[in-house]
């Protein structure tokens, strides 16, 4: 019984229940003899049957987004005092709570569904359970299953949903990214169902099976998580896993994919799951393009080819550092306490203008120790890496770990940016140490996101800068175990070539690694004290690899310059379905270069392009304004090679001769006529749309030639 006051009320009835309404048939990943059912029911039984090959032919185990599992579906938006949802608890919250509140905790909790414009009180308490849940997290799931995989000789990976910021959110997420994979050995991403698209970082992706995808944070963090999260914990070892290309529909194939892959390696991300190959029978609708499909994707074998290339460059970025000018601090707990600027915001102006970061979390910055880091003077060193400066989002209240690092940073001289304006005061501390902290936190400059770059210019010494500027030019510079730099170089504008100067502070002998022929190439290059400025031409989509770590003996295959060009013309034009090659029909003379999918709109195969020609001595290279997608090239019966994606440029000096030449080029096609014939749209989740991407040869082929 209760007699209500004057005004207005509003009556919480708070109970605990396992039918909440959430994922109810999910283990409860606050609680550990709950989340010891997975090692029971799963680990525990391959390791009875298969303990011999464990950590040689079986690897490790793979979490393929985990979650809290308190709402269902995919919302993206379930956070903590901003929804109504029944939120997630264990036997251990209580006493977590009472630590975290007082002893009068219960009565704070509405704070978790409604806002009650109590300040820094709603702060403390939406701080204090989120972090208490991500805390169980933790300990309860990522770390109970690591250590498992560490005592039994294999790995923990996979990674959370990490989709529009989810993963500082419940429900379909865990809460913090960090938090959620510090007991795994890789730290984890995903790319799939067309998050990161070719120049779509402005963009908002159709609403498929979840919330309209968010382009900005796909682009400029997503990857950036990844590998932050690989060079900052010393148990991932450097290692960063993307898994990449899945559902991203039939129509996609190894030219978009080399893009999908670039744009994660130069982010520094190392290692990679193709998504998917699948055992059932085709077509499956699930998340294609499927690599294999049975024999049924002529893009296998220029897949292949793919890989080769990425196994390349993801050697040349794994066992050494990265070398970021600054660090970011993760918005989690800012999320949690109130207003707040997502990273991603911080992320785009600093990549935009090439300047590297690692995001890095709060609790880093709490137990520096833990992270092999410390704070010397004016840098933070962080896994033997100095960074110049942290950058901090804008948020309302910041966590004590964080407003305590800043007041130490300010006694080194390490210098401390917020964004857009200075934090009101710490979310989860007393009103004394609040009061305490904030004359620190005011000591620091504050500047609008968008002149972020020119702020931080003239706090750190710039690693990378461009000549002229770049915006959509994507830098990673690494330095391998034998102190040896390389420098990844991507220019990410689908119609913009970059021509100009980069200058790097690396000395060397610097050449061009070719990652696709498996060979150096020379480079222009003036060395100033302890800087190399390179002249550089990268195309639309290309990816330059300068490796500082050349030797005066390398053969270095040199560029063709001044050459002669020759048409090459009046080509018959001949097709198989993946299944038929190598027996191709249909014999068809195209003088010009044209969209076969004009002539033939249900095929999906390979086309045969063949010609004779009379050439003259000094040929040297071979030529394909553009194609769709893998172009494979034979001259004179010898194979020169495949290229994926533009620039379709293969070297032919050792096939050609003078006289009749008989050139042969097979171009593979994706499977999205095919499937579109059959009434698949390719993308089941998302809807389907007509045939757009052309195939065949659509740019002139052109033979070039020394001058005589």
């Amino acid at each position: 019984y209760w007699t209500v006051p004057d005004g207005y009320w509003k009556v919480y009835a708070l109970y605990l229940t396992h039918d909440g309404g959430g994922r109810e048939d999910y283990i409860n990943m606050l609680d550990d003899a709950s989340c010891a059912l997975q090692i029971e029911a799963v680990y525990e039984p391959h390791y009875a049957r298969y303990k011999e090959l464990f950590g040689t032919v079986i690897a490790g185990f793979f979490s393929d987004e985990p979650c809290i599992g308190n709402a269902v579906g995919y919302d993206f938006d379930e956070r903590v005092g901003h929804k109504d949802m029944p939120l997630p608890w264990s036997r251990y919250m209580p006493e977590m709570m009472r630590e975290r509140l007082g002893d009068n905790w219960k009565d704070l909790l509405p704070v978790l569904w409604a806002d009650l414009d109590h300040g820094r009180t709603d702060a403390k308490v939406r701080e204090g359970y989120m972090d208490s849940v991500t805390r169980l997290v933790e300990k309860c799931f990522s770390y109970q299953l690591g250590d498992w995989c560490a005592a039994h000789g294999v790995q923990y990976i996979g990674h959370i949903v990490e989709d529009n910021g989810a993963h500082a959110r419940l429900g379909s997420s865990m809460g913090h990214y960090f938090r959620s994979l510090a007991g795994q050995h890789m730290a984890g991403i995903d790319n799939i169902g067309g998050q990161v698209v070719i120049g779509g970082g402005d963009s908002v992706r159709p609403k498929g099976f979840s919330k309209p995808g968010d382009g900005e944070f796909y682009h400029y963090e997503l990857g950036k998580l990844g590998s932050s999260h690989a060079h900052i914990d010393p148990r991932k070892g450097g290692r960063a896993l993307c898994e990449n290309f899945g559902a991203y529909g039939w129509n996609t194939g190894v030219r978009t994919m080399q893009y999908l892959a670039d744009h994660f390696l130069a982010r520094g991300i190392n290692h990679f799951t193709p998504h998917a190959f699948s055992p059932k029978a085709f077509p499956d609708p699930d998340c294609p393009p499927h690599f294999y499909a049975h024999g049924e994707n002529p893009q296998y074998r220029a897949f292949g080819t793919l890989v080769e290339y990425m196994n390349r460059v993801c050697h040349l970025i794994s066992g050494g550092i990265s070398l970021p000018d600054a660090a970011v601090l993760y918005h989690g707990e800012s999320e949690w306490a109130g207003d707040y600027q997502q990273e991603k915001v911080v992320c785009r102006e600093l990549l935009e203008h090439q300047i590297d970061f690692d995001i890095v979390p709060a609790d880093l910055l709490g137990n520096l120790e833990a992270f092999d880091a410390y704070l010397e003077e004016n840098a933070l060193w962080i896994g033997g890496r100095p960074v110049q400066a942290l950058v901090v989002p804008y948020s309302r209240y910041l966590p004590l770990t964080a407003a305590r690092f800043i007041e130490k940073a300010e006694e080194a001289g390490f210098p401390v940016i917020f964004t857009e304006a200075v934090p009101d005061g710490v979310s989860d501390t007393s009103e004394a140490e609040n009061a305490r902290l904030i004359p620190a936190l005011q000591a620091c400059e504050a500047v609008p996101a968008g002149k972020l770059a020119e702020a931080l210019s003239g706090f750190i010494t710039r690693d990378i800068t461009l000549s002229p500027a770049h915006r959509r030019m994507t830098v990673y510079h690494y330095r391998d175990e034998e102190g040896e730099d390389i420098l990844l170089l991507l220019n990410e504008d689908p119609g913009e070539a970059f021509d100009g100067e980069v200058t790097v502070r690396a000395t060397g002998r610097p050449a061009l690694y070719d990652a696709k022929d498996n060979c150096l190439r020379p480079v222009e290059s003036e060395v100033h004290g302890e800087e190399t400025v390179l002249k550089l031409r990268v195309g639309p989509l290309e990816m330059a690899i300068v490796t500082f770590s050349a030797e005066e003996g390398d053969a270095l295959k040199a560029p063709y310059r001044d050459l002669l060009p020759i048409p090459v013309e009046g080509f018959t034009v001949s097709r198989a379905e993946a299944k038929e090659y190598p027996h191709f029909r249909d014999p068809l003379p195209v003088e010009s270069p044209i969209n076969m999918g004009r002539i033939y709109p249900d095929f999906s195969g390979y086309y045969r392009y063949e010609v004779s020609v009379e050439l003259p001595e000094g040929v040297k290279e071979l030529t394909i304004g553009d194609c769709y997608e893998a172009a494979e090239v034979w001259v004179n019966g010898v194979r020169i090679g495949t290229r994926i994606a533009p620039p379709y440029r293969f070297d032919i000096a050792s096939a050609a001769k003078e006289g009749v030449n008989t050139i042969v080029i097979e171009v593979a096609t994706t499977l999205e006529r095919k499937m579109r014939a059959m009434g698949d749209s390719g993308r089941p989740s998302l809807g389907g749309n007509p045939p757009v991407s052309p195939t065949g040869i659509t740019g002139e082929v052109t033979v070039w030639c020394e001058q005589c």
